[in-house]
């Protein structure tokens, strides 16, 4: 079963040429209930390639497919495995084969998932060409563009302890810590010292409790004395405490590398019985990551606490 990507992007708007943040998501489940009642032609937008949308419902929730028309001319043909029997296929004027990317609409930020059915299947970079070819919303132009994680390395002046780390450095990077007194830093080089050329990933996790406030306080020390290490990493995140003295603690998800969420999901085609099931497995999929990853997204649109 072949290992898929699911991108996160944040749709805004085009003002004075720059993409600016909308102050309040988008109706996107009315829009989308909307498209389904539109017929085919006002849900096809030709550009460098013809583009197509269409609704689906699942669990009584509407998703985007986003559809790319191959041109008549693309050789496809159809092998039966058991014959090796091979079979061209033909387009004819009233049907279309089509390379289609799965898009769900999360309910804050503008924030949208996207699964890619293959290679030349839609990219945000088509959806924003439809979504404006389409003319969804007359004299609003949209761009789609990457979620980024930030590096929020300032929060760590304000917390105050860390319940959970986790950085992964490269080799490279080993070097820069060898004055370094604390334990995360003592941790990383007595690891590249015994190993050699190598990454490594430590993840610690300081348990709930007053007892252990002390440990909590003693971690988040030992990572901010590294911050400036841990910017230039492959990974680092942290669940920083902020103590409130009105209300109890909460804690916080902070990146401290900025990177493009994204996750890998392994996405099944069929049932058990043989039945195409690719379309509810990406929703699926899509709707899983965005949960797990939702602090994360969050944060980087600046859409509050879940």
């Amino acid at each position: 079963m072949k290992e898929r990507t699911i991108h996160f992007y944040e749709v805004v708007t085009v003002r004075n040429g720059e993409g600016q943040r909308m102050p309040e998501p988008m109706d996107w489940d009315a829009v989308l209930a909307d498209l389904s009642q539109v017929p085919v032609s006002g849900r096809t937008f030709e550009s460098d390639s013809q583009l197509v949308g269409t609704i689906t419902t699942y669990h009584e929730q509407d998703h985007l497919l986003l559809h790319r028309v191959k041109d008549a001319g693309e050789w496809l043909s159809v092998m039966n495995w058991d014959t090796g029997s091979l079979r061209e296929l033909e387009q004819n004027a009233h049907e279309g084969y089509l390379d289609t990317s799965v898009i769900c609409f999360l309910p804050f930020g503008n924030v949208i998932g996207i699964m890619r059915g293959s290679q030349s299947a839609p990219s945000h970079r088509a959806l924003e060409a439809w979504l404006n070819g389409i003319s969804l919303f007359p004299g609003t132009q949209f761009e789609v563009r990457p979620v980024v994680a930030h590096a929020e390395v300032e929060r760590l002046k304000t917390a105050s302890g860390a319940s959970r780390v986790e950085v992964k450095l490269m080799a490279n990077k080993m070097g820069a810590l060898r004055e370094r007194k604390g334990g995360l830093a003592r941790t990383f080089r007595v690891a590249g010292e015994s190993y050699g050329e190598i990454s490594v990933t430590v993840i610690i996790s300081v348990p709930r409790g007053k007892e252990l406030k002390e440990h909590r306080e003693m971690l988040l020390a030992d990572l901010d004395e590294i911050s400036d290490v841990v910017t230039g990493a492959e990974r680092a995140r942290a669940s920083l405490i902020y103590s409130d003295p009105t209300g109890p603690e909460r804690t916080h998800l902070v990146e401290l590398v900025e990177h493009s969420i994204t996750a890998k999901r392994r996405v099944p085609a069929t049932d058990q019985e043989g039945n195409s099931i690719r379309i509810v497995s990406a929703v699926d999929a899509i709707l899983g990551a965005a949960a797990e990853h939702e602090d994360a997204l969050r944060l980087a649109v600046d859409a509050g606490d879940a």
